[in-house]
């Protein structure tokens, strides 16, 4: 998808942090001639300095960015997503969703709780509005790019290949996404960001899952082996009388979990582990471990230890990024030289636009972003009965 000059061009939703990995991402594209035409978001002072900020375009509506751009990313609240990749897709152009993909938000008025609301409706919910995108997509010459980072991190690419080239079996994964709290203004209630660790933090891991084994079913039966039960177990650490706050740890949450565990049952009996919390000090700790028939793996996302940095006093790096989520600069840190790109960030973005420009299918797409949500809202309805398996309603 191009026009007559042979460029994609693409446009930004949103004027926060996701918006702007986004647009350096883009810049850094190669063997593909991208222009970023300029950005839209509905709160206009946050969008004009975003805009003075970047050097980008500022567009007044939705419907602007849409008509001129080939390539829309969504990088505002989860709540907005469904809504907005539909537009997208309705135009026939392709759409990058942040995670997570969509859910179920509650019915926008102020009585809605996120500990009180029926786990039941949420996941129905949450299941009608993935379907809704997906019919979109399926009716659209668009194609939906979901921006799961983890899928593209070069760790899980090298997997990838070993299970293709070796013909494995993975047996069982554990993995984990973890640090000491969300920076997002939105996060913390239900009603923006439709869940908590599980929601926002689990999807990491279990998008790699996920993938892998989707990769292995492919290769071992011509289809994806996709995940068929949850079990998991929810907790409020932060939230509940007995923690004792010394003011490391995020603890501002209205009415989501801050510590959530998955046990997901694949289709031919394997299994994953998956963990996330907001309670965990020293910087983001992201990692996975595979175990096959035939190898064993194990990825570490961050923190990456392939540069080390010892630091006596921590004004000197006042100017110098260090890695995501560290509370302090002074002792040692495992910087990263180029984060972005072990967290996959970089190759994530190349990936959607060969395929914008080619027509195919990105590695991280609506199959995996349609699982990762279902198995998301089926682990609630898992968690609120005391961790009874349940059954993920697949399309």
């Amino acid at each position: 998808m191009s026009n007559a000059k042979g460029t994609v061009r693409a446009g930004i939703v949103g004027s926060g942090f996701a918006a702007r990995f986004h647009v350096e991402a883009l810049r850094k594209v190669y063997g593909v001639n991208v222009e970023i035409t300029g950005l839209y978001s509905p709160t206009e002072s946050n969008c004009r300095k975003f805009g003075e900020e970047t050097g980008l375009k500022t567009f007044s509506t939705l419907a602007s960015l849409i008509a001129g751009n080939d390539v829309i990313h969504v990088c505002t609240p989860p709540s907005t997503h469904e809504e907005i990749g539909i537009a997208v897709l309705a135009a026939g152009k392709y759409v990058v969703i942040e995670k997570p993909f969509t859910g179920y938000f509650g019915a926008g008025d102020d009585s809605f709780s996120g500990d009180t609301f029926d786990r039941q409706k949420g996941l129905l919910k949450a299941k009608q509005s993935v379907q809704n995108l997906l019919k979109a997509e399926a009716e659209s010459s668009g194609q939906i790019c979901y921006a799961e980072n983890w899928v593209y991190a070069p760790g899980i690419q090298k997997e990838r290949e070993i299970v293709e080239k070796t013909g494995a079996q993975i047996l069982w994964m554990h993995g984990e996404e973890a640090h000491s709290g969300s920076h997002s203004p939105f996060y913390g209630r239900w009603a923006f960001s439709g869940g908590g660790s599980i929601m926002g933090k689990a999807v990491h891991p279990l998008g790699a899952a996920l993938y892998l084994k989707q990769i292995e079913g492919r290769v071992s039966q011509g289809r994806p082996i996709r995940p068929a039960t949850v079990s998991a177990r929810t907790h409020a650490v932060t939230r509940s009388d007995n923690f004792r706050n010394l003011g490391f740890i995020k603890s501002e949450y209205t009415d989501i979990e801050d510590f959530g565990t998955m046990h997901i049952v694949f289709e031919d009996g394997m299994f994953a582990d998956i963990i996330a919390s907001e309670l965990v000090l020293g910087g983001v700790h992201n990692w996975i471990e595979i175990t096959a028939n035939n190898h064993r793996t194990t990825v570490n996302i961050n923190p990456n230890n392939s540069m080390g940095t010892f630091n006596p006093q921590g004004s000197q790096f006042n100017d110098i990024y260090t890695v995501e989520k560290i509370e302090t600069k002074e002792g040692w840190s495992n910087i990263s030289p180029d984060e972005d790109w072990f967290t996959g960030y970089q190759s994530e973005i190349q990936d959607f636009y060969q395929c914008a420009l080619s027509g195919n299918s990105p590695q991280s797409n609506s199959i995996i972003a349609a699982d990762t949500i279902l198995t998301v809202y089926a682990a609630y309805c898992s968690a609120v009965d005391g961790g009874k398996e349940v059954k993920i309603p697949l399309f």
